[in-house]
């Protein structure tokens, strides 16, 4: 069978630096094309071409038996190419049909103007939101939507374009199990209908039960292709970092019964948001949060940041009251808070390494020990821009900051979002260190093979409210979602 799309000896180099060297793939119609690789592999740059972001320096690509080499994402779109970005392409401030449409507006001539028809474009928006289950009217402003409900914005964007061609790169970051069950029906459907789906996720379980052939690219080549059946997620962990990877998730003790509490909760509630939430993290215990979008994990963790409000309750550091505190004044007494979005909420993009290490303390000599301790990767500490590093290393840096600040209570909202097993592993090893050394950990994941493989105890949310909290000895997958649903 000739395939849709044929990319043949695809290379790219920035500044004399190769990035991709002679890549091939081939994607058939009704066929998952699964992709993984280290964060700096190649894969984004390998989309961003077939995507119409930046044109290849060598080598060739077919589209339906005719030449393709897009000027543009519009004229990608025009030949049937949709992108589902890991980094949303979202304009806050506009509504959910405003971004679903912001190129293409369904119009309407009064007097013979061409006017945009707002009605139309509701009814055209409710259609895709009910593709994606997302009970959202249509003018609900994307900047009052959780990060998993954007995720499944950008979803609903490509659905709208009937694409031969639908490229998801990491499309679950967001997501809980619920959400992304989800969202594996909808590339179901995709097929069912002839589209040609490639699937880029660093979660590899999810890329073999997808996929019907997998491409794994190391260092901007292809290490293997083949089957999806040929692959173990031993095996495309080998071939992505070129070595074994040893056990992903640390060692721990078991808890010592004498461990002190660090921080508690006590009957939180914010209407809306959550109702009568209440616990206590002890001194080295990880603590992870499970539950599905929307459950109300994160905006507890901004409550205990004071971030947000919070109508009732009592929130205390070591036994001290923190509720009437600013963020500031909790960073001051040891509380710390690694975000969900780093692009947008953990670091200064334009800035170096250093200076993003040093935003909570910067006063503090302890920058480059720091960085050292993390891992993070770059050419230059104090001059090169965060946004060049991958999403690993930028992770470790939003990590490295709080280090900077010796916290003894650490609120991790989706620590590992978008980034690759190798760097998974690394920053696993730091959070294992922390809790050896004392400091009460939050983790919050919607990995609940994350939370099982790293957590003392999970507490697991359902509208607002904490409905379980469960001990290690007792960790059962299914279990934790029949709490979550």
């Amino acid at each position: 069978m000739t395939p849709l799309l044929l990319l043949d000896g695809i290379s790219k180099s920035f500044s004399g630096v190769p990035v991709l060297r002679e890549v091939s793939l081939t994607a058939s119609r009704s066929e998952v094309l699964g992709i993984a690789g280290e964060n700096g592999a190649g894969k984004s740059t390998l989309m961003n071409i077939l995507g119409g972001v930046i044109a290849p320096d060598a080598g060739n690509m077919v589209l339906e038996d005719r030449v393709y080499l897009p000027r543009d994402p519009s004229e990608a779109s025009a030949r049937g190419v949709a992108f589902v970005h890991q980094e949303l392409n979202l304009f806050p401030n506009l509504s959910i049909a405003e971004n679903l449409f912001l190129t293409d507006f369904p119009r309407r001539r009064v007097l013979g103007l061409p006017l945009i028809d707002r009605r139309s474009a509701a009814q055209a928006a409710r259609r895709l939101l009910d593709a994606v289950e997302l009970p959202l009217s249509p003018d609900t402003p994307v900047e009052r939507l959780s990060q998993g409900e954007r995720q499944l914005v950008e979803v609903a964007k490509a659905l709208d374009r009937d694409a031969r061609i639908v490229i998801f790169d990491e499309p679950t970051t967001s997501l809980a199990a619920r959400e992304s069950a989800r969202l594996f029906a909808i590339i179901e459907r995709l097929q069912a209908r002839g589209a040609a789906v490639i699937y880029i996720s660093h979660a590899l379980a999810d890329v073999r039960r997808l996929s019907s052939r997998i491409l794994i690219l190391r260092d901007g080549e292809a290490a293997a292709t083949g089957p999806a059946e040929e692959f173990t997620e031993e095996r495309m962990i080998s071939c992505m970092v070129g070595r074994a990877i040893g056990q992903l998730y640390p060692a721990r003790r078991p808890l010592p019964p004498d461990s002190q509490p660090l921080l508690e909760a006590r009957g939180l509630a914010h209407p809306g948001i959550l109702e009568n939430a209440g616990f206590t993290l002890h001194s080295g215990e990880v603590l992870g949060i499970a539950g599905l979008m929307g459950s109300g994990r994160s905006e507890l963790a901004r409550i205990l940041f004071g971030l947000d409000p919070c109508e009732r309750g009592q929130i205390l550091l070591s036994g001290l009251p923190i509720q009437h505190l600013s963020s500031r004044e909790r960073i001051r007494l040891g509380l710390a808070f690694l975000t969900e979005n780093r692009r947008d909420d953990g670091l200064l993009m334009p800035a170096s390494v250093l200076a993003n290490l040093a935003l909570v303390d910067p006063r503090s000599s302890r920058l480059e020990p720091v960085a050292a301790r993390v891992g993070v990767r770059c050419a230059n500490l104090d001059r090169q821009p965060v946004r060049q590093l991958s999403g690993g290393n930028q992770q470790k840096v939003a990590l490295g900051k709080w280090l900077v600040s010796q916290p003894r209570v650490f609120l991790l909202d989706e620590p590992t979002r978008g980034i690759d097993v190798g760097a998974r592993a690394e920053i696993y090893r730091i959070v294992a260190a922390l809790a050896a050394a004392g400091v009460g950990i939050l983790m919050i994941s919607s990995e609940i093979e994350e939370l099982t493989g790293m957590c003392d105890r999970i507490l697991v949310m359902r509208r607002g409210e904490i409905s379980a909290s469960i001990a290690r000895p007792d960790f059962d997958r299914e279990q934790i979602l029949r709490v979550a649903l």
